[in-house]
């Protein structure tokens, strides 16, 4: 037990859809008197799971039920599910920075949070201002910031910026100097929730680098969430999967992210999820044409060829500027590829009521490592308000094809093939 630096004991989390707290002064007086009475919570006993995809029937939700774990000193433990699942939620009860509505967090030591960008930092304040700032907050003191400052500012990247205040920095300077600050202050539990994919690719890979240095020389705690695969592999010793606010595995790494691999996979399978938002377009229908012949969903398609997207929408609103937008998914979850109407210029607008259009997106030669993929389209207005969304609307396998002259089968843990050419030139020495 004296090793055991973290443990979470039947930590469970409530909300109340659309509302603050319970909502009503009738409901906390209903608590108190149940309370005074030495009565469990009559709210525990109701409220939905967390499951995004259905419209349940209760204006209670439980975000997280019954998480129980232990973390030991040193550990690197990487905490994965989709998005919906409770990860933040979780990681804001073990800062502190939530309260659980049942069970208790017990720790050992400073904890230091790093939830969302800029945490902590006050924006008039300059960045060197907002260190010692960030640090008092972390529990440290003036002498201890101030002997790791040099190396905080260093390792941020920032120093030509260090005394400009920090609502001038971007968001990728805000999160590399957060990071050294959380990093550099030597907390015994580190907690970093997808943050890091703020920073270029430079900073991210500089930043993974010092958390294992964190927990494999100092002997620290880290607490990671990403949807970045290969990063948790990296770095995670053990593995904390969530689904719809509850434990649904926990173990090794590899165990732990596999498992996660094969729940997002079950969602490949499932039929499409429309959802209305606004009532002002409606979609007829829809296909998807590979060499100009339509393919179901789950189809495979091999390396180097097009996907054609027909979308036959009706217009029940008149409106400006129609946006369509994809996203393309790997199996994990990860963002492969982000498409939109403006990356060719193309823009609908002075939209009529009961126009009909028919639409063709053609993507060009689709160059994924072989996998499985899935599709998500959203329509807006300005790419801002979204009106009309089908997720998983379409599910493809890529395979290998002699678009490459490899060989041998092209490495998963890449995501991109990049075609090249290679030639040589022979130089004849001249020996006169």
């Amino acid at each position: 037990m004296e090793d055991i630096i973290l443990k979470a004991e039947n930590i469970s989390k409530q909300y109340r859809l659309g509302q603050v707290g319970t909502g009503t002064i009738s409901h906390d007086l209903n608590r108190w008197w149940h309370k005074l009475r030495g009565k469990e919570d009559p709210y525990l006993k109701i409220g939905d799971t967390n499951d995004r995809s259905t419209k349940g029937e209760s204006d209670y939700v439980w975000a997280l039920q019954d998480i129980n774990f232990e973390v030991e000193r040193g550990e690197v433990i990487g905490i994965i599910g989709k998005n919906g699942a409770g990860k933040s939620t979780l990681l804001k009860i073990l800062s502190k920075v939530a309260a659980p509505t049942t069970g208790s967090i017990k720790s050992r030591g400073r904890i230091a949070s790093l939830l969302e960008v800029g945490t902590g930092f006050h924006p008039e304040l300059t960045g060197r201002e907002n260190i010692f700032l960030n640090g008092a907050i972390l529990g440290m003191t003036k002498k201890e910031i101030a002997a790791k400052l040099d190396e905080i500012i260093d390792f941020s990247g920032c120093e030509r910026y260090i005394d400009t205040p920090v609502k001038r920095y971007s968001s990728g300077m805000t999160v590399r100097l957060a990071f050294a600050v959380a990093a550099f202050l030597e907390p015994e539990i580190l907690i970093i929730d997808e943050v890091l994919a703020v920073g270029d690719a430079e900073f991210q890979k500089k930043a993974l680098g010092k958390m294992q240095d964190i927990s494999r020389q100092g002997g620290r705690t880290v607490l990671f969430v990403s949807h970045n695969m290969a990063a948790v592999k990296s770095l995670c010793t053990r593995g904390i999967v969530l689904e719809h606010g509850k434990v649904v595995f926990e173990g090794g790494i590899e165990e732990s992210v596999d498992y996660y691999t094969e729940i997002f996979s079950k969602v490949f399978s499932d039929p499409p999820v429309y959802k209305d938002y606004s009532n002002k377009i409606e979609i007829l229908s829809f296909h998807v044409k590979v060499n100009d012949r339509i393919v179901k969903s789950g189809t495979s398609i091999l390396l180097g060829q097009k996907i054609k997207i027909i979308l036959n929408i009706l217009i029940k609103d008149d409106f400006d500027d129609l946006s369509i937008a994809i996203d393309i998914l790997d199996k994990n979850g990860g963002l492969m590829s982000h498409l939109t109407n403006e990356d060719d210029g193309f823009y609908s607008n002075k939209l009529k009521n009961k126009d009909c259009k028919i639409f063709e997106i053609e993507t060009s030669e689709l160059l994924f490592i072989p996998s499985s993929y899935s599709m998500n389209i959203w329509f807006g207005i300005g790419q801002v308000e979204g009106v009309y969304d089908i997720k998983n609307f379409f599910n493809f396998i890529i395979e290998q094809s002699a678009y490459t002259k490899r060989t041998k089968q092209l490495p998963s843990h890449s995501k991109v093939y990049l075609h090249s050419k290679w030639s040589v030139e022979i130089l004849n020495k001249d020996n006169d």
